[in-house]
C-alpha cells in the first residue's frame, strides 16, 4: 500500500438552505432561512394549551423521560424540516389570544356573581332547609323495613310479570278468534270459482261450468265483515269474510212434487203454500258464508228446473194440455189424477216466517220425485257439455257406425228416430209419477185384501233394487198350516209405467191396465183358484182321486169377476165323492155324494134290476159349511175328507 500514489478527494460541506428549484441547465434556487421571530412563531403554533403543563410527569419520568424528550425534539425537528404539518394562520399568535380572552371572560362572569351575592342588592341566597333526622331505630325494625321494601319490590314485579301474561294470552285468544281475511278468502277460493273486477272481489254461483244453460248471472260479491266492535266480546261464530249474494236468491227453495186428486176448477188452485217447511233457526251473528252461499246456489238450480219444466210444459204438445199457473205447473198423468210441481221459494224476511207458522197442511211432498229431478237437470248438464261434435270424418257424420252403413244391417226409420229422440225433464218426470203412483195403488190394493180377507192369505215380497220406471212384486196367496203344500198360485207383478204384467208360474203373462179395480179382480180370482188347487193337493196327499178339475166352470151362476173353478175327487174306497165350487163372488159350495146303499129315501127302479147297479153312488147332498169345525177352508176339507175315508185299523 505504500507503494500506491495517494489520490485527492474534494469534500464539499452540506448546505443548510433548502432547495426550491433545480433549472434547466442545472442551477439550483434556494429557500432562505427562517429569522428567528419566524421561528419563535412556528414553534409556538405546536403548543397545545389544552394539555397539562406536565411538570409532575416530567418530574415522575426523570432523567430518562429528558433524554427521551431531547431526543425525540430533535427527530421531530428533523421531520419537520421535510414536512411542514400545521398550517400557519394569518397571525402567529392568534390562539394564544384566544385562550386569554376566554380566561378573561370566566373571570368577569366569577366577579359579577360574587359581587351581586355579596351585596345582597339583586340576589339573596338562603341555606337548604333539611329535614329532621329521624330518631334513632332498632336494627331489627330497621331489618324489617328493609325486608318490606325488598318484598314489595319482588311483589310489583311479579304483578307486572302476571298482567303481562295475561295480557298476551287474551290477545292469543282474540287472534284465533278472530281469523284473518286473506286466510279465509283463501278458504273461499277453495269451494268457489272467484275473479277480481277492479276492486271488487266476485264469485261464480251458477252451474254453466258444467253444462248449464240459465241465463241468470249467479254473481256473489266477497266483503270484509265491518259490523262487529273489536273493543267488545267476540262471538264464537264470528268470520271477518261475508258475502253479498242478490236479493233473488237469498233464503231457501225446494221443488214440490205431490200426486192429488183432480181439482173441480184450475183457478181454484192459485199459488201453493210456499211455506209448509219449518224455516231453520239462524244461529245469533251473522250466518257462515258457506252456509250461505250453499243456499243461494240450490235457489238458482230450483229456478232452473222450474224454467226448464215450464218451458217443456208449453212445448209439448199432449193429448191432455199441460198448464202453468203462476209458480205451478199441472199435468194430468191418470184420468181424475194430477201431477202438481211447484217452485217453493222463502226468503228470510218477517213476512214469509209469519206465513210458515200459520196453518200447517198435511205434507204431501214427494220427496223422491225432487231428488229425481236434481238427478234429471245434471244428465241435462252433462248432455250438453257432452253434446260438443269431436273430430270425426268430414264425409260421414259422427256417431254409431250402424248409422252409417247400408243394406240389411243397416238403422231403419223407426230405429234411427229411436236414438235421436229425446225426452225432456217433463216427459221423464211425469212417467216417473206414473209409475209411482201405481205402484202405490199396487200396493193398497194388495194391503186391502190382505186384510180383508183371512182365508187364503195374501203375502206381498217386494224387490228392493228397482228401476225408476219398474218395480217387481211378489205375491204368494198360501193358507195357514198348509204353505208346504199349497204353492201353486205364485205371481210375479211387474210395474210398469201405465201397466202392470203379471207372470205366472207356468210361465203366462197377463196384462193389467192401470186401473186398481182390474188387479183387484184378478187377484180376487186367483184366492178363489187357490182354494180348488188346494183340495187338489189335499186330495193327493189323502189318497184321495180327482175326478174332474176346471178352472174355469161354464155350469151354473155366471160369476161378475172372473171365472168360478171346480173339482171333484172321489175317496179311495170309491164309495163317496166330494165336488167343490168355488166363485170369487158367490164363494165356496160343497156337495157330498153317497152310496144307494146309505140313500134310503131314494125310490126304487124298475129299469135297473142287477144288483150291480146299486153299487153307485147315489145323489149329491150340499154341506153347510159354515156350521163345520175348523179354522179355514183346508183345515175343514181335510176333516170332512177324514170323516168320509174308511178306517184302516
Amino acid at each position: 500500500m505504500s507503494g500506491v500514489r495517494a489520490v485527492r478527494i474534494s469534500i464539499e460541506s452540506a448546505c443548510e438552505k433548502q432547495v426550491q428549484e433545480v433549472g434547466l441547465d442545472g442551477t439550483e434556487t434556494y429557500l432562505q432561512p427562517l429569522s428567528m421571530s419566524q421561528n419563535l412563531a412556528r414553534l409556538a403554533q405546536r403548543i397545545d394549551f389544552s394539555q397539562g403543563s406536565g411538570s409532575e410527569e416530567e418530574e415522575a419520568a426523570g432523567p430518562d423521560g429528558d433524554a427521551q424528550d431531547w431526543a425525540g425534539a430533535g427527530a421531530e425537528q428533523d421531520d419537520d424540516e421535510g414536512l411542514v404539518k400545521f398550517q400557519p394562520s394569518l397571525w402567529p399568535w392568534d390562539s394564544v389570544r384566544n385562550n386569554l380572552r376566554s380566561a378573561l371572560t370566566e373571570m368577569c362572569v366569577l366577579y359579577d356573581v360574587l359581587s351581586i351575592v355579596r351585596d345582597k342588592k339583586f340576589m339573596t341566597l338562603d341555606p337548604v332547609s333539611q329535614d329532621a333526622l329521624p330518631p334513632k331505630q332498632s336494627p331489627q325494625t330497621l331489618q324489617l323495613i328493609s325486608k318490606k321494601k325488598s318484598l314489595a319490590g319482588a311483589a310489583q314485579i311479579l304483578l307486572k310479570g302476571a298482567e303481562r301474561l295475561t295480557k298476551s294470552v287474551t290477545e292469543n285468544q282474540e287472534n284465533k278468534l278472530q281469523r284473518d281475511f286473506n286466510s279465509e278468502l283463501l278458504r273461499l277460493r277453495q269451494h268457489w270459482k272467484l275473479r277480481k273486477v277492479g276492486d271488487k272481489i266476485l264469485g261464480d254461483l251458477s252451474y254453466r261450468s258444467a253444462g248449464s244453460l240459465f241465463p241468470h248471472h249467479g254473481t256473489f260479491e266477497v266483503i270484509k265483515n265491518t259490523d262487529i266492535d273489536l273493543d267488545k266480546k267476540i262471538p264464537e261464530d264470528y268470520c271477518p269474510l261475508d258475502v253479498q249474494i242478490p236479493s233473488d236468491l237469498e233464503g231457501s227453495a225446494y221443488i214440490k212434487v205431490s200426486i192429488q186428486k183432480q181439482a173441480p176448477d184450475i183457478g181454484d188452485l192459485g199459488t201453493v203454500n210456499l211455506f209448509k217447511r219449518p224455516l231453520p233457526k239462524s244461529k245469533p251473528g251473522s250466518p257462515h258464508w258457506q252456509t250461505k252461499l250453499e243456499a243461494a246456489q240450490n235457489v238458482l238450480l230450483c229456478k232452473e228446473i222450474f224454467a226448464q219444466l215450464s218451458r217443456e210444459a208449453v212445448q209439448i204438445k199432449s193429448q191432455i194440455p199441460h198448464i202453468v199457473v203462476k209458480n205451478q205447473i199441472i199435468s194430468q198423468p191418470f184420468p181424475s189424477l194430477q201431477l202438481s210441481i211447484s217452485l217453493c221459494h222463502s226468503s228470510n224476511d218477517k213476512k214469509s216466517q209469519k206465513c210458515a207458522t200459520e196453518k200447517p197442511g198435511p205434507e204431501d211432498h214427494l220427496y223422491v220425485l225432487e231428488h229425481n229431478l236434481h238427478l234429471l237437470i245434471r244428465e241435462f248438464h252433462k248432455q250438453t257439455l257432452s253434446s260438443i261434435v269431436m273430430p270425426h270424418p268430414a264425409s260421414a257424420p259422427f256417431g254409431h257406425k250402424r248409422m252409417r252403413l247400408s243394406g240389411p244391417q243397416a238403422f231403419d226409420k223407426n230405429e234411427i228416430n229411436s236414438i235421436q229422440s229425446t225426452e225432456g225433464l217433463l216427459e221423464k218426470i211425469i212417467k216417473q209419477a206414473k209409475h209411482i203412483f201405481l205402484r202405490s195403488r199396487a200396493a193398497a190394493t194388495i194391503d186391502s185384501l190382505a186384510s180383508r180377507i183371512e182365508d187364503p192369505q195374501i203375502q206381498a215380497h217386494w224387490s228392493n233394487i228397482n228401476d225408476v220406471y219398474e218395480s217387481s212384486v211378489k205375491v204368494l196367496i198360501t193358507s195357514q198350516g198348509y204353505e208346504q203344500i199349497c204353492k201353486s198360485i205364485q205371481l210375479q207383478l211387474h210395474i210398469g209405467v201405465e201397466q202392470v204384467r203379471v207372470v205366472h208360474r207356468d210361465g203366462r203373462v197377463i196384462t193389467l191396465s192401470h186401473q186398481e179395480q182390474e188387479l183387484q179382480d184378478f187377484l180376487l180370482s186367483q184366492m178363489s183358484q187357490h182354494q180348488v188347487h188346494a183340495v187338489q193337493q189335499l186330495a193327493k196327499v189323502m189318497g184321495w182321486q180327482v175326478l174332474s178339475f176346471s178352472n174355469h166352470v161354464g155350469l151354473g151362476p155366471i160369476e161378475s169377476i172372473g171365472n168360478a173353478s171346480a173339482i171333484t175327487v172321489a175317496s179311495p174306497s170309491g164309495h163317496y165323492a166330494i165336488s167343490v165350487r168355488n166363485g170369487p163372488e158367490s164363494g165356496s159350495k160343497i156337495l157330498v155324494q153317497f152310496p144307494r146303499t146309505q140313500c134310503k129315501d131314494l125310490p126304487k127302479s124298475d129299469v135297473l134290476q142287477d144288483s150291480r147297479w146299486s153299487h153307485l153312488r147315489g145323489p149329491f147332498k150340499e154341506v153347510q159349511w159354515n156350521k163345520m169345525e175348523g179354522r179355514n177352508f183346508v183345515y175343514k176339507m181335510e176333516l170332512l175328507m177324514s170323516a168320509l175315508s174308511p178306517c184302516l185299523l
